[in-house]
């Protein structure tokens, strides 16, 4: 079952650490979101393999965006 990794917040994408097909595992940082001068790490909550990215660095993106899925 795919899991879907989904921005919390408004924010800009930092920095992406993954890319399709890198294997990860529960607790691995995903991508760093920037928000009021603040990096937040986005987490795996599962691990599998990174089957899609949905953001690039420099995006602007708001609560509720699919940032990436895990299968």
């Amino acid at each position: 079952m795919a899991e879907e990794v989904l921005a919390e917040l408004v924010s800009v994408v930092y920095q992406v650490v993954v890319s399709e097909g890198d294997e990860v595992k529960e607790g691995d940082t995903l991508v760093i979101l920037e928000s009021m001068k603040m990096e937040i790490p986005v987490l795996a909550e599962v691990g599998g393999t990174v089957t899609s990215i949905g953001v690039t660095e420099g995006d602007a993106i708001k609560a509720g965006h699919l940032i990436a899925v895990i299968s």
